[in-house]
C-alpha cells in the first residue's frame, strides 16, 4: 500500500491510548501499528480469573447458585480498542498479532481483520531456549502458519522476525516465496540481568542504542532487489539520517518507537523535515531516486555488506585504522 511518507510508529505503549495515536497522526506519521494482541496475556489473565473464582466458588454454600457464570472476554477488549484506534485517526493502521497455537494465530488474525485495519503484521519469534528443536522445524511452523493466515485473512501481511535464525536470509527468501507482503528486521527483544544485590533476575527496559540501525542496515541492503515483499527496517532507527541510511540501503519504510520516547511525538516532524531538507540538497524529487542506491546490487564495493571490516583489517590496515578514526 502507499504511504504518504515512510516513516511508521512502530507498536509500543504510546499506540494503546487514543491520545497519543492522534498526536502522532498529527506529527506526520506516514502509518502507526497498534501495540500487539498478546495470546499468552490473555492464556494468563484466564488463568487468574479461573483461580480467583474457585477461591470463593464454595466459601458459602448458599451463594453458589447467585453469580451468573463468568468467563474471560478473551481478545475481545483488544479487539475493541483497534476498532477505536483505526476509527480515530485517516493515516493507515496495522494491527499487530502475537500467538502460541497455529489455531489462535488463524482465529486472531482473522478478528483483527474485521475491525477494518488496513494490515496485519505477526510477530515470528525465535529466541534459543529449546535444546530439543532443530532450526529447520521452527521455520516450518512459522511458514506453515503464515499459509494459514494467507488463506484466511486477505489485507496486507507482514513479518516481524528476530534475528536468531541460523540464516535470516535463507528464512527470509522462504517466507517470500509463501506470499508475505513485507518484513519488519528486526525485532528487540528485553535481555535477562541479575540484582546481585537482591540475587534476583530482572528485565531492565532499555531505548535502542543510536548504533543498532546498523543490523537493519545491513539486511536492507542484503535484501534489496532480491525479494517481493517490501522491507521495513526496525531498531535504533532514531534520526531523520537513519531513515535516510535505510532508503539508500533499500528498506521501503521505518519503524521507530525509542525515538518517540526519547525526543516525543513531535520529532517526526523533525525526522521529515531533515529527510526533505537532504533530498532537496541532493537533488532527489521522491523516494525512489535513492531508494537501493548503495545496496549490495548497486553497489561497486562487493565487500561492503560481507566481512568488509575484517578484510580491511588484514590487507590494508592502515586504511582501516584511518577510516575508523574518521568515523
Amino acid at each position: 500500500m502507499e504511504l504518504k511518507n515512510p516513516v511508521i510508529a512502530g507498536a509500543s505503549s504510546m499506540t494503546m491510548n487514543l491520545g497519543s495515536i492522534k498526536k502522532i497522526e498529527e506529527a506526520g506519521a506516514g502509518a502507526l501499528v497498534i501495540a500487539s494482541l498478546f495470546e499468552e496475556q490473555i492464556q494468563l489473565e484466564q488463568m487468574k480469573l479461573e483461580e480467583e473464582l474457585e477461591k470463593i466458588k464454595y466459601r458459602n454454600p448458599e451463594m453458589i447458585e447467585i453469580f451468573p457464570d463468568l468467563e474471560h472476554a478473551g481478545p475481545q477488549e483488544h479487539l475493541l480498542w483497534v476498532t477505536k484506534a483505526k476509527e480515530g485517526v485517516a493515516i493507515p493502521v496495522f494491527a499487530s498479532l502475537n500467538a502460541v497455537n497455529r489455531e489462535t494465530w488463524v482465529e486472531y488474525a482473522s478478528l483483527l481483520e474485521q475491525t477494518g485495519v488496513d494490515g496485519l503484521e505477526l510477530n515470528f519469534f525465535a529466541t534459543p531456549s529449546e535444546f530439543d528443536r532443530a532450526g529447520a522445524e521452527i521455520e516450518d511452523e512459522q511458514v506453515a502458519i503464515l499459509k494459514e493466515v494467507k488463506k484466511k485473512v486477505r489485507i496486507p501481511i507482514s513479518v516481524k522476525l528476530s534475528i536468531y535464525y541460523s540464516n535470516p536470509l535463507h528464512f527470509i527468501k522462504k517466507l517470500d516465496n509463501a506470499g508475505v507482503n513485507g518484513f519488519v528486521l528486526f525485532n528487540r527483544f528485553f535481555q535477562p540481568d541479575i540484582d546481585i544485590d537482591k540475587e534476583k533476575n530482572f528485565f531492565p527496559f532499555n531505548f535502542s542504542h543510536e548504533t543498532d540501525y546498523r543490523l537493519p542496515f545491513r539486511y536492507a541492503g542484503l535484501l534489496f532487489g532480491n525479494v517481493r515483499g517490501s522491507i521495513c527496517s526496525s531498531r535504533g532507527i532514531l534520526h531523520g539520517s537513519d531513515v535516510i541510511k535505510m532508503i539508500l540501503a533499500g528498506a521501503d519504510c521505518i519503524q521507530c518507537v525509542s525515538t518517540l520516547f526519547i525526543n516525543k511525538v513531535d520529532y517526526i516532524k523533525t525526522m521529515l523535515s531533515d529527510i526533505e531538507k537532504w533530498m532537496d540538497t541532493k537533488g532527489y524529487k521522491n523516494l525512489e531516486g535513492f531508494r537501493g542506491k548503495m545496496s549490495r546490487k548497486n553497489s561497486s564495493d562487493p565487500w561492503i555488506y560481507a566481512r568488509a571490516q575484517y578484510v580491511k583489517l588484514l590487507v590494508k590496515p592502515e586504511q582501516f585504522l584511518r577510516d575508523a578514526k574518521t568515523e
